[in-house]
């Protein structure tokens, strides 16, 4: 055993010390940012449901109730009800007047299709309005009052009020106003309940709502007629059940929305013609209103502004803009949401698909009776081991080197230790009788040069690179170096596994190397586009890694930028399996959460540098075109939508279909476990820790959207991270322990 000195750049410790200091003081406000964006859209989510009575909604409607408590005169009277002076009271109709209403819109399809055929025949109408539909289709609303036509209120989400709490009520109603002082700069002090017909349908329970409104300042409007157009009975019947007989004016009720309503577009042009044949009038409520105290039908009919409405200003108006634009966004993203998660999840279907069908071919290829790289690989091969402060494992680390079968020289490259790493290792290498290690001692300069340092140190045209908290099995590195009989491979990916997988994050962890990266790494091998060749496990043509200028320190991901590099430069990187190597996972969520954080943005990092590899030819443009593609989706993509998804289905089994919602989720749930299932057969893996996976698939994803927002906001702020060293506790010890 030897050891040499190597000066590389000068870093001192106490400025990765300062870099991470300063890692963790940024850390906080990028979660709340993560958690401050998923929280937007999930309140966007619940405002379009909300709007489409999916979130809060409430479709029971009372009947057959009694009516004792209403006054006769209410119940036999007109279907104005007012409560001028606080006192109840009902104003009909005018003889030979038609006030026509239309109950449930806006609609985009048929609204407008009734504005027209009003525009034609000079009539006005008065439509009670549903304020969702209002601050969806504001446009509709601002042409409908612009026409000259009259607004009331229809509640905001079409509940039957009588059901509902004073604060209910009260905000249905003053939603809608919002709404309409948002869409047309108007409130109104017109009132039809949802399901309400004439006055002496009104019940014990409602009429205490109809008061409550009456002291509110509003005017409660029900129908003389109906044309029950919503049944769909036929033009002639609608045209039928809404003429009032024996020439009495008549509060008349159509829909403009609610359903499928051309029969209604059919039947109001020919109403409107019968009824003027007839001598008949139309005005709007306030005309009506106006008629029978003795102004005429004209003027209010002509200025309904100066009637019903009243003009929005102040914080009526601006709160009722905030709310159209909230729900335009909500209007646009939700449906955009939706479209994307479907994309994403064909895609990770078909991924889930292709990485079957692959692996099975990658198996059965590798692992044939014939196949063979060429003549075995015998000659020695250097092993090179970056350590920085690995005093837990530095010893199982060279006590599983020592037990290899293939002849090896191990370089063990101290990058600035202050606990005693070289010591230990020249200790371990002396008790194990070791003398083929060297340990090289440099100033504190990052994993990346102390890589380097080992490549330049090598004696041998093999490297193997690992990581100085690895263990690995005794034909590891023989396994490992196989491939290398193939001229043309110039880099070898090994099969890289949890050792201390009785942990929960270590479980986690042990079904996201064997499945996410192992399962990955057969189809990326066969596609030719293999992405990272893992830290833990991997070797290397000397000169292909000084050909490409070594490992960059450029990204935070070195193993992912080298094999890219490596690509570009037209070398072959395959998979083997059959090389294993032992690690150890992260012991806590803030370890896991650091491990995770350097590998998503060391990737953003990796991409961005080798984005030429688009548009090149050759191996480099394969790569470019193949690959990447691949990684941005499924390693950038689908963890920021991934989140979504269970928002999504928790959202579907609170106010949609539990039973769908749960069913889907469970279809989703069971191919990743075939998925991972076949993976661990592959690997020949026991099956029990897969009854962790229902928790992981959760707990992973919110993590996962979190690191990759940590990473694209450190990503626009530049901001750089030097090598970061997890705690290890050195529990994975030799192979021969792990079971």
């Amino acid at each position: 055993m030897t050891t040499t000195s190597s000066r590389g750049r000068r870093r001192a410790p106490s400025r990765i010390g300062r870099a991470a200091g300063k890692a963790a003081a940024l850390q906080k406000p990028r979660v709340i940012l993560a958690l401050l964006l998923l929280l937007a859209l999930t309140s966007v989510m619940l405002l379009d449901g909300y709007l489409r009575a999916e979130v809060g909604g409430d479709q029971r409607v009372r009947t057959g109730a009694g009516s004792s408590d209403v006054p006769d005169e209410i119940l036999d009277g007109g279907p104005i009800l007012t409560f001028r002076g606080g006192q109840a009271t009902t104003v009909s109709v005018p003889d030979k007047t038609i006030a026509l209403t239309f109950d449930d819109g806006p609609n985009p399809t048929w609204t407008p299709q009734v504005l027209k055929i009003l525009q034609e025949y000079d009539v006005p109408g008065t439509f009670f309005v549903v304020g969702s539909m209002v601050s969806r289709y504001p446009g509709i609303v601002k042409d409908l009052v612009e026409q000259g036509n009259e607004v009331g209120i229809h509640t905001f989400t079409h509940v039957d009020l009588s059901y509902q709490s004073k604060a209910r009520v009260t905000r249905e109603m003053t939603q809608t106003q919002l709404a309409l002082a948002g869409a047309a700069g108007i409130t109104t002090t017109l009132f039809r309940a949802p399901y309400s017909s004439e006055t002496d349908a009104i019940d014990n329970y409602s009429w205490p709502v109809y008061q409550e409104l009456g002291e509110d300042g509003y005017t409660s409007v029900f129908v003389d007629t109906d044309s029950d157009d919503w049944k769909r009975p036929g033009v002639s019947k609608i045209i039928e059940w809404a003429t009032p007989e024996d020439g009495e004016g008549a509060s008349v009720l159509f829909h403009d929305a609610g359903g499928e309503r051309s029969q209604t577009i059919a039947a109001l042009p020919k109403y409107i013609e019968k009824m003027k044949a007839a001598g008949y009038t139309f005005t709007t409520i306030s005309g009506a209103m106006a008629e029978q105290n003795g102004a005429g039908a004209g003027p209010a009919a002509a200025s309904p502004l100066q009637a019903a409405h009243r003009q929005a200003t102040g914080v009526t108006l601006y709160e009722g803009k905030a709310l159209i634009a909230a729900v335009t966004l909500a209007e646009w993203t939700v449906p955009a949401l939706s479209v994307g998660l479907m994309v994403v999840g064909v895609a990770v279907m078909g991924r889930f698909g292709m990485m079957l069908v692959l692996a099975r071919r990658h198996h059965r290829t590798r692992n044939r009776r014939r196949f063979s790289w060429g003549p075995t690989v015998t000659r020695p091969v250097s092993v090179i081991v970056p350590a920085y402060n690995e005093k837990e494992c530095i010893a199982n680390t060279l006590a599983s080197l020592a037990k290899s079968t293939h002849p090896i020289e191990i370089l063990v490259v101290d990058d600035g230790s202050t606990d005693g790493t070289s010591r230990i290792a020249r200790d371990a290498a002396d008790r194990l009788g070791m003398t083929n290690v060297r340990i090289i001692r440099q100033e504190n300069a990052g994993k990346p040069a102390a890589l380097n340092n080992g490549v330049r140190s090598a004696r041998y045209d093999i490297v193997v690179m690992m990581d100085g908290d690895t263990v690995f099995e005794p034909d590891a590195v023989h396994q490992l170096v196989q491939p290398f009989a193939d001229p043309k491979v110039g880099a070898v990916a090994g099969n890289a596994k949890v050792g201390n997988r009785d942990t929960l994050i270590g479980a986690w962890q042990h079904i996201e190397y064997v499945m996410g990266f192992n399962l990955d790494r057969r189809m990326y091998d066969l596609l030719r586009c293999m992405p990272t060749i893992p830290g833990a496990i991997g070797a290397f043509r000397r000169d292909a890694v000084l050909e490409v200028g070594g490992m960059s320190e450029d990204t935070l991901a070195e193993d992912t930028d080298i094999t890219i590099a490596l690509h570009r430069a037209g070398r072959q990187v395959v998979y083997q399996e059959h090389a294993k190597a032992w690690t150890e996972a992260p012991g806590s969520l803030k370890q896991l959460w650091s491990q995770r954080y350097r590998w998503s943005y060391g990737t953003m990092q990796a991409l961005w540098k080798h984005r030429k590899s688009l548009t090149d030819k050759g191996p480099s443009g394969r790569f470019g075109r193949v690959g990447m593609p691949l990684v941005v989706l499924f390693q950038i993509v689908t963890p920021v939508f991934a989140p979504l998804i269970d928002v999504f289905t928790l959202y579907s089994m609170i106010f949609i279909d539990f039973r769908a919602a749960l069913l889907a989720w469970l279809a989703v749930l069971g191919v990743q476990l075939v998925c991972a299932a076949y993976a661990f057969r592959l690997d020949r893996e026991k099956y029990r820790y897969l009854l962790m996976m229902p928790l992981q698939q959760v707990a992973y994803r919110q993590m996962m959207y979190l690191v990759l927002i940590h990473s694209c906001v450190t990503a626009l702020t530049g901001g750089r991270l030097r090598w970061q060293k997890l705690k290890r506790t050195g529990e994975v010890g030799t192979p021969a322990g792990v079971s």
